[in-house]
């Protein structure tokens, strides 16, 4: 049995204390679950077996399983489940990974996957003492990377994410200057994909806010070359070229049944394990097995987006996997100017990826994501 992506919806990704960062995030993630059923009517929400949503953060409201809070709030009868997953930045391909193995073992007819992350509510916390009566207590961001470090770890695998990429690129003779190349162009491409309307019917609007607000049109080299260092004093990698902090939920529809105007066919997906502080390079370990597992060559696959978490990171990926045409990579720009709200971040390409597809007239197409203390996820979808 295959599964399918029938439908998809995401909400706009709003900016750090945005136009989203009023809204609760077990509300945020209600949001496209319920324009999912509103968009079709020929699915009674009784029907829906699973809700699976990724989810990163879980210490604020998205705590206690914000899937099933987003089923309760999105008005789907109290009989429908729902059960979140984190695979840190590739938690929505994952739950819509298990959403399809779900289909394809007969478990589930039809199941909404997805993802949520509100970076701007992300709550702080304190660790709870060790001894009565502390002289002093500790508040830790959840916004991202690590708080309550084991000090069991490893040093290098504790380093932040962005200095990891950084030390990746730079061993790999990847400067500066391209990777603000690639910065601009995401930009680029993003603002020209907004303004020839290619998500019309994907990007629902949410109290006012219509658009990606971390797209900033005429980016240009020039301008990145002028930002400071963000991890290290002489570094590569700044904010401007690397992803910013989010707010943003998504949601799809996967089944079994093949209607006439599914998204795309679900055909595989694989995850690796790497050195925690070799993340960036997660991809390319994905992308090899997953071509293998589906019996594809990389000549096979029309349209890739790898999910872009720094400029680092994808210029890393391709360094290593030559065999893929830069052309074909994140045509209408990443996760750079649109932004990366983790749990939602890897449905938006995957759901880009499927349009892409299916505007040029079907194929295969790769979305790949790496993943925090060294993982990488890829999913092959096709279009007929």
């Amino acid at each position: 049995m295959d599964a399918y992506l029938i439908d998809a919806v995401r909400t706009p990704f709003g900016k750090h204390a945005g136009g989203l960062s009023h809204i609760r995030t077990d509300d945020l993630a209600a949001l496209p679950v319920a324009r999912l059923i509103e968009r079709n009517p020929h699915l009674s929400p009784a029907d829906v077996d699973d809700v699976i949503l990724g989810d990163t953060n879980g210490a604020g409201e998205d705590n206690r399983n914000v899937a099933r809070m987003a089923a309760l709030l999105a008005g789907l009868p109290d009989s429908v489940p729902g059960v979140t997953v984190n695979r840190l930045c590739a938690s929505g391909a994952e739950a819509i990974v298990q959403a399809g193995r779900m289909v394809r073992t007969g478990d589930a007819t039809h199941v909404i996957a997805g993802g949520v992350e509100s970076m701007s509510r992300a709550p702080f916390i304190m660790p709870r003492p060790d001894r009565a009566f502390p002289r002093s207590l500790e508040l830790t961001p959840t916004q991202v990377g690590w708080r309550l470090i084991n000090p069991k770890m490893n040093a290098e695998w504790i380093r932040p994410l962005g200095e990891c990429a950084q030390r990746v690129a730079e061993e790999l003779g990847i400067d500066r200057a391209r990777q603000d190349e690639w910065a601009a162009r995401s930009h680029e491409l993003a603002d020209k994909a907004w303004r020839d309307d290619v998500f019309a019917d994907r990007v629902m609007s949410v109290e006012g806010v219509t658009r990606d607000e971390s797209i900033r049109p005429g980016t240009t080299t020039e301008t990145l070359a002028g930002l400071r260092s963000a991890f290290t004093p002489d570094g590569a990698v700044t904010a401007g070229n690397a992803s910013p902090i989010n707010d943003g939920a998504a949601a799809v529809l996967v089944s079994a049944v093949p209607e006439p105007h599914a998204m795309a066919r679900l055909v595989a997906s694989a995850t690796v394990g790497v050195a925690p502080e070799r993340f960036s390079l997660g991809p390319v370990d994905a992308i090899n097995k997953v071509l293998a597992r589906a019996g594809l060559a990389f000549d096979d696959i029309d349209v890739w987006e790898i999910n872009e978490a720094f400029s680092a990171m994808v210029l890393s990926c391709l360094h290593q996997l030559p065999k893929i045409p830069v052309e074909k990579v994140n045509r209408q720009g990443g996760a750079i100017a649109y932004g990366h709200p983790l749990g939602a971040s890897a449905p938006r390409i995957i759901m880009d990826l499927c349009d892409q597809l299916r505007r040029r007239g079907g194929g295969y197409g790769i979305a790949a994501a790496c993943i925090g203390v060294g993982q990488g996820m890829a999913v092959v979808v096709h279009v007929d």
